[in-house]
């Protein structure tokens, strides 16, 4: 019974405020500038409570839900990963001039040779009905005065764990680009001393894209493998905004012939 009260009371009074706001802006037009000096510092005080209870609503009602990782995976999958980039919030959630070696969440990490950064990026949130990854990346490039742009994506030791020749690593990304550029996506296997490397260009032709690394065709030592991560490579990004709406990694045993 007092909760329904209170619920009560608290409606009429957001009705009593806002027929008394609505009356305020009818008369600002013509009011003294001291009182609407005064007015508009009230007005601010009260839009920024106003925001933050709309930037937390957004965050937690538009789908996919943060934290969601649900995961187109193929037939046989035995691991699937998404960054964290793509799942949750970050502390920072964009920057500008960014410098090579800046780290966006806990996986990826932005490398550039550029003298002079015009470079930003800022994380998005999802709400297209077809995305099932809750944020994504978007990057614009003005002036690029370097000669390679790129996100290396650390994988976490369990891509390594009981990882063979027999396996094919296989990444997908949703990717929206300004004006057409090629991408091409690099797997580097550190094993003992020495480094594999499969590269791939992604196939710009559609949003939705794939790219499969076969390890059979590698000389991969599978006892001594240490770590994984993929670099993926951006050419020629000068004025170009490029939004990667998700990216995640799966890993499936080849088919036996």
């Amino acid at each position: 019974m007092a909760d329904t009260l209170k619920r009560g009371l608290g409606r009429w009074l957001d009705r009593r405020m806002l027929r008394r706001w609505t009356r305020l802006a009818r008369k600002a037009p013509a009011m003294e500038l001291g009182a609407l000096r005064a007015l508009r510092g009230r007005a601010e005080q009260l839009r920024d409570r106003t925001d933050r209870v709309i930037r937390a609503a957004e965050m937690r009602l538009v789908l996919p839900r943060i934290g969601s990782n649900a995961i187109q995976k193929p037939l046989g999958t035995d691991w699937a990963f998404r960054p964290e980039l793509w799942m949750a919030p970050l502390p920072r959630p964009g920057a500008v001039a960014v410098e090579s070696r800046t780290q966006i969440g806990g996986a990826v990490t932005i490398f550039h040779d550029c003298r002079i950064s015009e470079l930003t990026f800022r994380q998005l949130r999802n709400s297209r009905a077809g995305d099932l990854a809750p944020f994504g990346l978007r990057m614009d490039v003005f002036r690029f005065d370097g000669s390679f742009l790129s996100l290396v994506i650390d994988l976490p030791e369990a891509a390594a764990r009981n990882l063979t020749r027999r396996h094919i690593l296989q990444m997908d990304t949703l990717v929206e680009i300004e004006k057409p550029i090629e991408i091409f996506a690099r797997l580097n296997i550190r094993h003992g001393p020495n480094t594999e490397q499969i590269v791939r260009e992604l196939p710009v032709t559609d949003h939705t894209l794939t790219v499969e690394f076969d390890l059979n065709y590698t000389d991969l030592n599978e006892k001594r493998i240490e770590k994984l991560w993929i670099d993926l490579i951006f050419e020629d990004p000068e004025m170009n905004q490029i939004i990667l709406r998700d990216l995640t990694l799966t890993r499936r045993p080849r088919a036996e012939l």
